[in-house]
């Protein structure tokens, strides 16, 4: 058995991904995968084929790059697997479709274990499994880096059913939405406050030191399960609009708004009422929620709960009336006003 002490350049070649070479990495990993109830052909030729019932497929895609999106110190490659799928389920069922099959390539160090790519295998199939049942992996690709990649586009079916757009929310509509608000983001600052060493760096035994005190936190930010199913609950109730939350409740809202052409008022008291509640409410990123708009007078279908309401404007974030900030996560600089 492999001594996992050893340093990368002293372990017996079969101990790396480089050592085995991509064909006997991809016979580990293919068999801990589903191609799902779509895959008409899977993984083995050059391209897969799934149906699509009504000659429309949704397609999207994400990346999770180490440093920007994820330390290794902190996830599991299990949690890297489930997370990259779960990133990715919620883009497609955020048009109103059910998300059908994944394509995903990784790029990673060819000094790393083949047990990393086994583990992000096993974290995707789960994933399906518990937030997309009969969806499945197709096929990807595998390529070194110095940078561990994962690379996720995903496909789904819109069942006969009109895509829900940012666009068409309207004066009078009511704001609901789906899912946990501002977890990911205490999750995450937490880590950063609590799991790093005296340098600043990701430290993973005080990363499991956090997680026995708070494993709801932690497991919101590096494997969140969000309402994937809400997806297609709202389009078939008449969602006017809708967008999967990923970058901050306000943040997210604001494209919406700019969109439909219209402002959204967030009520303080349906997002918690406690101050300090709202503002990891409207500036955390990372739940994964679904944000909807819905015609007044609709009856909101659980999982989601109003939250506000759709005003006359042009663009705006209100609490309570008032404009509100539209913070959030960027990629590019980080969370913009961290609440905390």
């Amino acid at each position: 058995m492999p001594n996992p002490s050893l340093p990368n350049d002293q372990r017996p070649v079969d101990a790396t991904i480089g050592g085995i070479g991509e064909i006997a990495a991809l016979r580990r990993i293919l068999p801990r995968l589903s191609s799902g109830d779509a895959a008409l052909l899977g993984p083995g030729d050059d391209a897969a084929v799934v149906a699509a019932s009504d000659g429309r497929f949704v397609v999207t895609t994400d990346l999770l790059v180490h440093g920007p999106d994820f330390r290794l110190a902190w996830s599991t490659p299990f949690e890297l697997g489930w997370k990259a799928a779960a990133t990715n389920l919620t883009d497609v069922a955020a048009m109103g479709a059910r998300p059908t099959a994944l394509v995903v390539a990784i790029a990673a160090p060819p000094a790393s274990s083949p047990a990393l790519l086994e583990g992000i295998a096993d974290g995707l199939r789960e994933a399906l499994a518990a937030l997309a049942p009969g969806a499945g992996v197709v096929g990807g690709d595998l390529s070194a880096s110095d940078v561990l990649t994962i690379a996720v586009t995903a496909f789904g079916d819109l069942e006969g059913r009109a895509p829900v757009l940012r666009s068409g929310a309207r004066a009078g509509d009511v704001i609901a939405h789906a899912g946990t608000r501002g977890d990911a983001a205490r999750g995450l600052a937490l880590l950063f406050a609590e799991a790093t060493d005296a340098a600043g760096e990701p430290d993973a035994n005080l990363a499991a030191a956090l997680r026995e005190r708070r494993p709801d936190l932690v497991r919101a930010q590096l494997a969140p399960s969000p309402p994937v199913r809400a997806g297609v609950i709202a389009a078939t109730a008449g969602a006017t609009s809708m967008l999967d939350v990923s970058d901050g409740l306000a943040r997210d809202a604001r494209r919406v708004a700019e969109a439909s052409g219209v402002d959204l008022d967030f009520s303080s008291e349906a997002l918690g009422g406690d101050p300090d509640v709202v503002r990891w409410a409207l500036a955390g990123g990372e739940d994964h929620g679904m944000l909807a708009t819905f015609p007044a007078g609709t009856e909101i279908p659980a999982p989601f709960e109003r939250i506000g309401r759709v005003v006359a404007g042009g663009g705006r974030i209100l609490l309570d009336g008032r404009e509100a900030g539209a913070d959030g996560w960027d990629p590019y600089s980080g969370w913009d006003g961290r609440a905390g």
